[in-house]
């Protein structure tokens, strides 16, 4: 399957410009890691961008991501893509054993912050956040109160990298699909 393949596929299930912002700036973040580890960039990059196609349509965790993985299969999707989707929510009860399951994991709701903390700086632009920033934002549980700040954590002690040096991380492969993510 080709990265096109995939965004089609994205662009079939989900309307959302914040949905299709969010698979974008996760996808950059997956291809990051995957330079970094030594991962295949595409396959990386292909379940970022798929993670959460199927979301608009059935947001119930009853239905999210296992509905995203019965349409990969039935479109000969490999084993590896689909275990990375369904390994990037907690309640799926997949166990992240590879590298790309635990940066999918790791990436998913760090992007999100990170773009929410960008919107309430000055400047509202990534140029304006680093991990100092990130972590101000975290202790501020008023601020996106939906993400799980140990899971946060927990992302980048997954991927064996300290906090800091993940979140800058994060934000620099951001930067790289900035024009397309807002």
């Amino acid at each position: 399957m080709t990265r096109e393949d995939a965004y089609q596929l994205l662009t079939e299930y989900t309307k959302s410009p914040n949905l299709i912002k969010h698979a974008l700036a996760v996808e950059a973040a997956m291809r990051f890691y995957a330079r970094k580890f030594g991962g295949d960039e595409e396959t990386w990059g292909i379940t970022g961008l798929l993670h959460d196609f199927d979301y608009e349509q059935w947001p119930d965790l009853k239905d999210h991501p296992f509905k995203g993985a019965e349409i990969l299969r039935e479109r000969g999707y490999p084993e590896e893509i689909i275990r990375g989707v369904l390994a990037h929510a907690d309640h799926s009860g997949v166990q992240r054993d590879s590298m790309m399951e635990k940066a999918i994991f790791a990436v998913d709701e760090l992007t999100g912050f990170i773009i929410a903390v960008a919107l309430v700086r000055p400047g509202k632009s990534l140029d304006d956040v680093d991990a100092r920033a990130i972590k101000k934002k975290m202790k501020d549980k008023a601020f996106a109160r939906a993400v799980s700040r140990e899971d946060l954590i927990r992302g980048a002690e997954e991927l064996g990298l300290p906090v800091d040096v993940h979140f800058d991380n994060v934000v620099a492969a951001m930067k790289s699909v900035d024009g397309l993510v807002g």
